[in-house]
């Protein structure tokens, strides 16, 4: 999710990381010594996570807003814990009545929460309480022994919220974008056991990979834009709809598969009373669909996979009165083949990426839920930070509710790099402004802190922050070696659930170097960047510019000098030159001109104060 920046005045505090290089919690250090995990960063010997399939028929009514379904869930316990309880995640409750959120909701989308009935586990009738206060409904299980599994069906619905869109809601009258729907078994893993923390608003999620069979009942002039793939087609488009999905699946060209013309006939679907659109998903954290009975439909693909020929198609379904819409699905297919082969340069891992014009900024397995924006910039920044979202978590499968900076992080770094592939002009400097403001103070906490104990911290924490100590390690190491440590980590954990420990392991493993002394500076201790020209010497041709760290934060050092004849020398180091602990670093030049002026600092380099980077020469 891509955040606006909103300072809240609240009071933050946290504990003092404590100062022993990649400090670990208990829980974390249980899982080591259990061999779930191992300190070279791939998975231990005894790694395991359980796993769930869903089947689930959900109808919706435009009418009432009205989500109703039925599922069945198998659910494997690969722990070796026997388990006596089950936790659901039951997500809607964010607008039960009475529940405690810290994001604002409109009185007329309160409701009573989701309603369950019907519950059978392995066939057998099993009452729950409903309505359960919160996203959270532990059900008591017969002994679920390791190795085994377990049915559940059951009933729900409730009232899809329509004036508070907080990632998923309606749209328009006619439009809607319904996500987190379906009661979902939480995660249990080898480091917290059962996810019990609740859903307020604003942190995200944190779901084990699951594999969807869902069926999608909707009135007949609507249709269906899902995660997974569709794999009725033809019972629910025309004919010459299918044609244009067929051929936009092997076309680099924009292939018009719905346009205004096409709604106006209004003969893209069956003129039945009701449709049902029916997709298949394997081993994705999330399922969500969207819905439209005025939509139009651009599509085209990209090459993927340079090895097996794959292609991924990329979609935008969108308003026609949005005018950047027209132009989304360049970005988005830029994006996908950017992502494919130059950053994280790994094949996109999805037949197909939706991109959905809605009301929020947000991202779900092949599904984009994004606003109109009528600045070019924002919208390719916009679209490439959700796009990019595919990788981290979804592929990745990271805890977003504790460590958000595991997934944002990634989509600010992705976007800041992405971005001037699509628009030359732009230059994408997202977060940098609000992490030179609260650096340094007292709302500025480690980036280790976990994602629920953080109130004003949390957008820098979880986006500029951690994006700059990728961006660093990247330039420090280099693109080749950068990319050989994060394929490593990558290869090592997509489809499972790293955690911090694992990431920072497997870039130390995949580099051949142990970063320890950056991760424990940039994502465990206190402290700030300030970085100050100290002095320059100019003796005939050579010359010499003295930076001091005036700050605890390493951050690389930038230095323009301007000669005489206004032309410029770029000097840099990496954040390499503070690893032995020293405050200052001295950067030669060699020049016939004399000096005029020297400036320190550039666009992704943090800094608390430049009052004293610039250094006049009389």
């Amino acid at each position: 999710m891509r955040k606006v920046f909103i300072f809240l005045l609240l009071a933050a505090t946290s504990q003092v990381i404590a100062q022993t290089p990649l400090y670990m919690p208990l829980g974390f250090k249980k899982a080591y010594d259990r061999q779930t995990r191992s300190y070279s960063g791939a998975p231990g010997s005894k790694y395991w996570q359980n796993k769930a399939g869903y089947d689930i028929q959900v109808n919706f009514d435009p009418a009432t807003n009205q989500v109703a379904g039925t599922e069945t869930i198998q659910y494997t316990n690969n722990s070796p814990d026997t388990l006596y309880s089950v936790n659901f995640k039951l997500f809607p409750n964010l607008f039960q009545k009475g529940a405690v959120r810290n994001m604002p909701v409109s009185a007329d989308d309160l409701i009573e929460g989701v309603v369950i009935k019907n519950m059978k586990i392995n066939g057998k009738d099993h009452p729950v309480m409903t309505p359960t206060k919160g996203t959270n409904m532990p059900v008591n299980i017969p002994a679920l022994y390791p190795g085994q599994s377990l049915k559940f069906d059951l009933d729900f619905s409730y009232i899809l919220n329509e004036n508070t869109h907080i990632r998923a809601g309606s749209i328009d009258t006619g439009a809607y974008f319904i996500a987190y729907f379906f009661p979902r078994i939480a995660v249990y893993d080898d480091i917290n056991g059962w996810d019990m923390i609740n859903y307020m608003g604003m942190l995200e999620f944190y779901n084990d990979f699951s594999d969807f069979r869902v069926a999608i009942t909707v009135p007949g002039a609507y249709q269906v834009w899902a995660t997974g793939d569709l794999k009725n087609t033809s019972e629910v488009y025309a004919d010459k709809y299918v044609q244009r999905i067929t051929a936009a699946e092997k076309s680099n060209d924009i292939i018009a598969v719905i346009d205004t013309s096409d709604i106006r006939a209004g003969n893209i679907s069956p003129k039945r009373n009701t449709n049902t659109w029916r997709f298949e998903a394997t081993n994705v954290p999330d399922f969500a669909f969207a819905l439209s009975n005025h939509y139009c439909w651009n599509a085209t693909s990209v090459q993927v996979d340079d090895q097996t020929k794959r292609r991924t198609r990329v979609d935008v379904a969108f308003n026609p009165n949005h005018a950047d819409f027209f132009d989304v699905v360049r970005y988005a297919r830029i994006t996908v083949d950017k992502m494919s082969h130059h950053f994280p340069k790994w094949p996109f891992p999805y037949n197909h990426e939706t991109v959905f014009d809605g009301l929020d900024q947000m991202e779900y397995p092949m599904m984009v839920n994004d606003n109109p924006l009528s600045d070019k910039a924002q919208a390719i920044e916009l679209t490439d930070h959700e796009v990019f979202h595919t990788m981290f978590p979804f592929y990745m499968g990271t805890n977003e509710t504790l460590y958000a900076w595991m997934d944002e992080g990634w989509a600010t770094i992705g976007e800041w790099i992405i971005s001037p592939c699509i628009d030359s002009t732009i230059i994408d400097d997202y977060g940098m402004a609000p992490y030179n403001y609260v650096a340094g103070k007292a709302a500025d906490l480690p980036i280790i802190t976990p994602s629920n104990q953080l109130t004003e911290a949390y957008v820098t924490n979880s986006y500029p922050k951690p994006a700059l100590g990728y961006l660093y390690v990247k330039d420090m190491l280099g693109d080749s070696l950068f990319l050989k440590a994060l394929h490593y980590y990558i290869e090592q954990w997509h489809g499972k659930h790293p955690q911090p420990y694992d990431f920072f392991n497997c870039m130390n493993t995949g580099a051949g170097r142990n970063m320890n002394w950056f991760w424990k500076s940039w994502f465990f201790d206190n402290g700030y960047p300030d970085l100050a020209i100290g002095k320059v010497l100019q003796k005939g041709k050579q010359g010499v510019v003295e930076i001091i760290s005036k700050g605890t934060k390493p951050v690389p050092v930038d230095v323009t000098v301007l000669l005489e004849d206004n032309s410029t020398l770029k000097l840099h180091r990496s954040v390499a030159c503070w690893e032995k602990g020293n405050k200052t670093v001295s950067l030669t030049f060699s020049s016939p001109k004399k000096v005029k002026k020297v400036t320190l600092g550039s666009t992704w380099v943090a800094d608390i104060n430049k009052a004293d980077n610039v250094y006049e020469l009389k």
